[in-house]
């Protein structure tokens, strides 16, 4: 390969093109609300190549997007942005003192026992292995999930589950799940090479979000259907 070419290829991670559509929910003067695909991006990434993301599709239509809260480049489901700053200010302000309601649905690998509970391990970042994070009980923050078990596959030895995140620490659902021993179907940073085997894609959905809109005051409620 000619130096030229080599010396043009980017140091950093090019996301594929995610080719499927990001649906939007809900339009008005101060939010949008949306369902973003897995493999999009919430917001543009480093270098050019990773421009694509939810944000940017919405700047193509709307003169104003502000970025709000992100999910995984792997999740799907719902996210909200704010059209003006003063919508973002109120709205990072409620995720902020944690007045904003998050429910997930998840995939995991085995018979989840008990069937509903709380996960409380810590959360740190693991700096020696990013992105990955670890349970650190001298370095990591307090971190709580809340669970509860809808159905169990025995033929796929599966739990279907509803997550829901009281704190709001990076890949928390991943981690706290994999940690009482029932990671995430497809995951590719914390589950075992046979559980990421059993699907093509990561089986996490951010299917609720519950807030008061930051104009009216009242509250809202959104759902985006499942993708999986």
């Amino acid at each position: 390969m000619p130096y030229s070419a080599m010396s043009q290829a980017p140091s950093y991670y090019v996301v594929p093109v995610c080719h499927d559509p990001l649906t939007e929910l809900y339009v008005d003067s101060d939010i949008l609300v949306v369902n973003k695909p897995a493999y999009l991006l919430s917001v543009p990434g480093r270098g050019p190549e990773n421009s694509d993301s939810a944000q940017h599709r919405l700047a193509q239509k709307y003169d104003e997007v502000h970025v709000v809260h992100r999910l995984d480049l792997d999740t799907s489901g719902i996210m909200i942005f704010a059209r003006n700053p003063t919508a973002q200010r109120r709205l990072n302000r409620a995720f902020a003192e944690r007045r904003v309601e998050k429910a997930y649905m998840a995939e995991l690998y085995g018979h989840l026992t008990p069937s509903e509970g709380f996960i409380t391990y810590p959360i740190a970042p693991d700096w020696e292995r990013r992105p990955r994070q670890k349970i650190c009980y001298q370095e990591g923050k307090a971190s709580i999930t809340q669970y509860q078990l809808l159905a169990y596959d025995q033929a796929r030895n599966v739990s279907r589950v509803k997550l829901e995140p009281i704190t709001g620490r990076s890949h928390q659902l991943r981690l706290h799940t994999q940690h009482i021993g029932h990671p995430i179907i497809g995951c590719d940073l914390y589950a075992p090479e046979e559980v990421l085997a059993m699907s093509p894609r990561l089986q996490l959905h951010a299917y609720y979000l519950g807030f008061n809109h930051p104009t009216t005051g009242l509250w809202q409620n959104y759902y985006a259907p499942l993708a999986f």
